[in-house]
């Protein structure tokens, strides 16, 4: 059998692929910016401030946790939500370095 296409690339360039792919969305961004913007954890707000429907932002949450760049705890019967300051300072990083590489840029263009 065939490899994958993932295996046909480096481990940082796949972790770079997802991080790009689950921050490429304008909802996970606004959840994103939402939560930062309320310098605390939130819980149940979502829907009545980005007017999605339940399952649409849990879908989204849900992809932020997987890559781990928010977490969320149970209190009573609602979730509440912060950003976990470790992982956002590592995704920081790893942007800064890919964005820092030198480009030659070619006359050919």
């Amino acid at each position: 059998m065939g490899i994958t296409k993932t295996e046909m690339f480096t481990e940082e360039q796949n972790r770079l692929a997802i991080m790009f792919k689950v921050l490429g969305h304008p909802a996970r961004i606004a959840i994103l910016q939402h939560i930062i913007n309320q310098k605390a954890c939130i819980c149940n707000d979502l829907v009545d401030e980005l007017g999605l429907a339940q399952a649409t932002i849990s879908q989204h949450l849900k992809e932020l946790k997987n890559i781990g760049i928010i977490q969320g705890s149970v209190e009573g019967k609602s979730v509440c939500y912060c950003i976990e300051e470790r992982v956002w300072k590592e995704i920081q990083s790893e942007l800064v370095t890919f964005f820092q590489q030198d480009v030659k840029v070619n006359q050919c263009c």
